[in-house]
């Protein structure tokens, strides 16, 4: 007899097309009948609250006082929460805000019981090859979701393990049909067997056990009342199945007896059953590039400076930095940070960004002011302190500003020797600006911010110091303007469009037209990129650019300005009337010393319904592409094989392959290769008629949320058909990017910690007698120049360092985004306690030795590693 699991529960999307608000007073009532069911009737034994425990915190916002009541419903087993904070998205959030959801998740769930330790993502669009190791890092050996498999996988069923490269290994009980086959059950028997005749025969068909999962809820619904009334009549209906209420651990206790399931690997996004929307990526493109630029400086910056603070004397804040990552994790549900969601949503989204920003950067200056303030050093000059906060030295060129009265002023280190520098602009600033207590006192004699530069090393995980002194030689302007550029690597020219031409001297190579710009365009919405059919797409070859370029003996700027003409909107665009402009500043920093080449790109959008790439050919006719997910690397072809069957297996989205990465994206052959690194845009494709250019969403604009029919999305419309005016990004938006140029291979360079040096640039504070937030002195002393701990080889890539949220230890962890094993060695400056390797819920698992502060650990290839010591 056939075992029919029923499992109640409700999705809860906190916003989508309704505001978070509007949800909450769902919440409340829907609650009070979850619980006054669970409470009142015995035989009604769970009910599953979604797997997240931000649908708690809303509503204890509302309701503390049934904390109790929930506490001993948790308790009992019989409402199930946890294990994340919100449904995590799995391709453009990344991997630190992934483990930090489980890690807050979980860590809630403690004050009212047991979490369902099962990783249950039912909407997310596609699944990560990394999310078996991340839940493995939580003892989670479970996985539920819905999206992204289908036979070419490598099963027809909907029962398997799910392997990551590294030997992670999860059980998945997949929803074939979705998470919601079983809402609002009707009790008119028809209609009742009509739908489940339906349901049943896929459901028969993909399972490996007598049992299958009919999930009884829906998106916001409340409590189906009647289930035991539904359950009565499928009974009757069905007598060779027996139906019952249940939960999700008890099938997979069934799925486990089955010792012949099989075993895949990957990522899954084919949209053959379910649309996972590969073009999402670039949806709302201001709100996806400040998560990114956020994420990368909670994890780069503020908690590797935390930390050194931490290891000097002074606090670890966790009760600033937890709301800071929870205030980024309520963005990153599937719809959220997809940007699939109404206007009044995305301004919520957006305004959550700005607070969780300026919550991130006012600490960072904190603890960079606290730390310079403290140094044990009877100089009174003013001081700059550079903070590294990766674990090797590093020698850079140098930007920041010195503030002050001094007309002239030297820079000179601890030991008093001068430290050569440029000045590239200086600029008035009004005293009131820096503490309005000295215009008070009636002293508006002006400061002046000079922006200078200097080239030198700065310790490991660290930080040096040069102090400002006064001076009596005049301080001159050091650029001067040039007609192209030259560097150690390259010969960097710029055409009269706007693009560039660049010459690797190593690899004795030319590659030209880098940055043509590409215009289309998107007849499509939220979810998705759609075409014109046959539409001739726009370049910016014929542009006539603005081309200025300044250089000192440290680095050289470009700036290219230009406005590129195009269709106002859809309407225009399909009788090619080009009418409207996009006005594109690109500003591009190359330094002389190494071969990363920084790129801006400000960019005001006065047309609608289009789409605006960047393109950097590379000569490279590479089957694949390689970009990061979290904690490693991933190959992807650049032509999806199943572009020759989708229409007629009748996928229900094209597989397009247009692809998410996190920080960067490359082609390579075995000789040298070409990489995008990104603070902002995360989607890529490779294109060309030899599959040979890298193209960079820059952004896309659309004002729909859903669409029905489109060329590349069939069918019925994703969400709903709700005006979206807003996401046509009318305006100012700002990407981020460099460029790289490497010998060997994509892999092999590691470009992943190439990309890592990028995100995580040097660190500057600027203490001067002055500031409006006064702070008494510290108790602490800290020393001029500081280094906390140091890698021994190069290879991992760190991705954070922080405190332990449950005692005085510290975590570091580091992946291995290589082709091959390598062995990570650290040296601590301070003597080491215990030191012991750790899962990603920060539980040791085992000691590691230790010889003279060092530790080491092997690390294969896509796996990640977090080690605990104090």
């Amino acid at each position: 007899m056939k075992k029919v699991h029923i499992v109640p529960h409700m999705h809860w999307d906190r916003e989508w097309y309704f505001s978070t608000e509007e949800s909450r007073i769902l919440l409340v009532n829907n609650m009070e009948e979850i619980m006054e069911m669970l409470e009142n009737h015995p035989d009604y034994p769970y009910y599953v609250l979604d797997g997240q425990t931000a649908i708690l915190e809303d509503y204890f916002a509302i309701k503390p006082e049934n904390k109790e009541r929930v506490r001993k419903l948790v308790q009992s087993g019989k409402l199930i929460i946890g294990p994340w904070y919100t449904q995590t998205d799995e391709m453009v959030v990344g991997g630190e805000s992934i483990v930090r959801n489980l890690l807050y998740g979980l860590k809630d769930c403690e004050e009212f019981g047991s979490p369902m330790k099962i990783g249950y993502l039912p909407d997310s669009f596609g699944q990560s090859s990394q999310v078996p190791q991340i839940l493995n890092g939580f003892d989670i050996k479970y996985s539920i979701f819905w999206r992204g498999t289908s036979e070419r996988h490598g099963t027809d069923k909907t029962e398997f393990y799910w392997e990551g490269d590294e030997g992670s290994r999860v059980l998945v009980q997949l929803f074939p049909l979705g998470y919601a086959i079983g809402k609002y059950l009707p009790e008119d028997e028809e209609k009742l067997q009509e739908r489940m005749d339906k349901y049943f025969a896929v459901l028969d068909r993909g399972a490996t056990t007598e049992n299958v999962i009919l999930p009884n809820g829906h998106d916001q619904m409340p409590i189906q009342k009647n289930i035991f009334s539904i359950i009565e009549k499928l009974q009757n209906l069905y007598p060779d199945r027996e139906f019952f209420l249940s939960r999700y651990e008890n099938i997979f206790a069934e799925l486990e007896k089955n010792h012949h399931l099989p075993t895949l690997k990957g990522e899954f996004l084919d949209g053959k059953y379910s649309r996972v929307h590969r073009s999402i990526y670039s949806t709302r493109m201001d709100i996806k590039a400040a998560n990114t630029r956020i994420e990368n400086k909670i994890t780069n910056i503020l908690e590797p400076l935390a930390s050194l603070a931490y290891s000097l004397g002074f606090d670890y804040h966790h009760g600033l930095l937890e709301p800071i990552w929870k205030e980024i994790m309520k963005n990153h549900a599937h719809d959220s940070i997809g940007c699939c969601c109404s206007d009044k949503v995305h301004q919520e989204i957006y305004n959550r960004f700005f607070l969780a920003e300026e919550r991130v950067d006012q600490l960072i200056h904190f603890y960079k002011r606290r730390i310079t303030d403290a140094m044990d050093t009877k100089r009174e000059n003013d001081r700059l302190c550079a903070f590294n906060l990766l674990p090797y030295e590093r020698e850079e060129v140098l930007t920041t500003t010195v503030i002050t009265k001094l007309k002239s002023f030297t820079l000179t280190d601890e030991n008093s020797s001068p430290v050569d520098f440029e000045v590239l602009d200086r600029e008035i600033m009004d005293p009131g600006l820096i503490d309005r207590q000295i215009v008070h006192y009636g002293n508006y004699d002006p400061f002046i911010k000079y922006t200078v530069q200097l080239k030198d090393r700065i310790p490991a995980l660290g930080y040096k110091t040069y102090f400002v002194e006064e001076d009596d030689q005049e301080l001159r302007i050091a650029s001067s303007r040039t007609d192209n550029v030259e560097t150690d690597d390259y010969m960097i020219t710029v055409n009269s469009n706007g693009t560039l031409n660049i010459f690797d001297k190593r690899l004795k190579k030319n590659f030209e037209n880098v940055f043509l710009l590409e215009d289309g365009g998107d007849d499509g919405d939220e979810y998705d990129f759609s075409p014109l059919p046959d539409e001739k797409r726009i370049y910016s070859k014929d542009v006539q650019a603005d081309i200025e370029i300044k250089q000192n003996q440290f680095n050289s700027v470009i700036s290219i300005q230009y406005s590129l003409p195009v269709p106002e909107d859809l309407n225009e665009r399909k009788v090619q009337k080009v009418n409207s402009s996009v006005d594109v500043h690109i500003t591009l920093t190359v330094p002389r010393h190494k071969p990363v080449i920084e790129v801006v790109f400000d960019i005001d959008n006065h047309a609608k319904d289009h789409r605006l790439r960047a393109l950097v050919p590379t000569g490279i006719a590479s089957s694949f592409s390689v970009s990061d997910n979290q904690f490693g690397t991933i190959k992807r072809d650049v032509v999806d094989p199943a572009m020759d069957i989708w229409q007629q297996e009748d996928w229900d989205e094209r597989p397009d392959s247009i692809y998410p990465m996190l920080s960067f994206a490359g082609l390579s052959n075995e000789e040298h290769g070409v990489s995008v690194l990104t603070n902002s845009s995360r989607e890529f494709e490779i294109v060309g008629n030899q599959y040979d250019t890298i193209a960079i969403t820059l952004f896309r604009s659309v004002g729909v949320l859903g669409k029905e029919n489109m060329l590349r999305r069939p069918g019925r419309p994703s969400g709903i058909k709700l005006p979206t005016p807003d996401s046509q990004l009318l305006g100012k938006v700002q990407l981020d990017l460099a460029l790289v140029i490497h010998p060997e291979s994509t892999l092999k360079a590691n470009v992943a910690r190439v990309a890592k040096e990028y995100l995580t640039p040097v660190q500057f504070y600027n203490k001067i007698p002055f500031n409006a937030m006064k702070l008494n002195d510290s108790q602490v002393k800290t020393p001029i120049s500081y280094s906390f701990l140091e890698e021994e080889q190069p290879g991992a890539i760190m991705s954070t360092l922080k405190k332990a949220e449950k005692e005085d230890r510290y975590v570091l962890r580091f992946y291995n985004g290589a082709h091959q094993e390598l062995t990570a060695s650290f040296h601590a400056r301070h003597p080491l306690d215990r030191v012991q390797l750790a899962n990603l819920n920060e539980q040791p698992l085992e000691d590691n030795e230790v010889q003279n502060n060092r530790f080491e650990t092997v690390v294969q290839p896509n796996q990640v590693k977090t080690i605990l010591f104090h």
